[in-house]
């Protein structure tokens, strides 16, 4: 586990050195390995795009299992350390919470995204349940002798509770400061993402910040100039190329001929860059 021990505190590291953590989410272990490749320091996984990548859509759909084992997949494919959105933590119960964070890091993983919401994120529960929530996952990390890095998410910009801007960057705020008094280490008040909330929030919440970046968002320049700690990409990388691939089976389809397909793509030798020699 020192190995492990030793990654966990790297990733922490890159939330307090100053300068932001730039996070590209993947969904399998070639983009793990292309992140590494390129001299990415960290490797974050995407719920969303690896629940989208088997077919079925995020919120726990797919199983603990699946999840747990394309984790590990994406672990072993690379040296740096690799942080998993966890999502709610696949049980309601604090031990069975607990029981999923062991098997967590079992795959090696040394972060997680842990969100305050269920299901479909337009509720949020309650902030003492949260608090508690976060509390059993850092006990049943420390009992594995692992600093695992709480990435708190906070999803008072998606819920319906709330009837204005600054009500959200309220209970935003008020969310993030309890986490982080639980034990979290970086805080994720996912959604707004313009500069100005996240001056507010970056005055109001003296801990790590975590960033959705999206085409609304505020530049990584910016972000850096802000002090923003951290910049994720959610299933976004996914869905773009997901797009372009739509695109080349519309062309084929309706017999406009091949264009998008064969424009620039990699040879088998450029692929085998990112992969691993040998069987599996």
């Amino acid at each position: 586990m020192s190995g492990q021990a030793d990654k966990a505190k790297n990733l922490l590291s890159l939330h307090l050195n100053g300068r932001l953590l730039v996070l590209p989410n993947v969904w399998n272990p070639i983009g793990a390995r292309m992140l590494e490749v390129k001299g990415f320091p960290a490797v974050a996984t995407a719920s969303a795009a690896i629940a989208e990548s088997l077919g079925y859509n995020d919120g726990e759909q797919i199983k603990l299992e699946t999840m747990l084992d394309m984790v590990g997949r994406i672990v072993r494919s690379v040296d740096a350390p690799v942080t998993a959105d966890f999502e709610a933590g696949y049980a309601d119960t604090l031990d069975g919470l607990q029981e999923n964070i062991s098997r967590l890091l079992d795959t090696g993983a040394v972060g997680i995204n842990f969100e305050d919401s269920f299901d479909d994120s337009s509720r949020l529960r309650p902030i003492t349940e949260q608090v508690e929530r976060i509390k059993a996952v850092r006990e049943a990390a420390a009992r594995k002798g692992i600093h695992l890095v709480v990435n708190a998410r906070a999803d008072s910009f998606f819920a319906e509770e709330f009837s204005s801007e600054e009500e959200r960057i309220e209970d935003a705020v008020v969310r993030s400061n309890a986490y982080i008094q639980a034990g979290a280490d970086c805080v994720y008040p996912i959604g707004w993402g313009d500069r100005e909330t996240l001056l507010v929030l970056r005055k109001r919440i003296s801990a790590p910040i975590n960033v959705l970046a999206t085409a609304k968002t505020a530049s990584l320049n910016e972000l850096q100039e802000i002090g923003i700690n951290r910049a994720s990409y959610g299933p976004y990388v996914f869905r773009a190329l997901l797009a372009k691939t739509s695109d080349m089976y519309d062309e084929i389809r309706e017999s406009r001929g091949s264009n998008l397909v064969f424009e620039s793509p990699w040879s088998g030798g450029d692929v085998s860059r990112y992969l691993k020699s040998g069987a599996e």
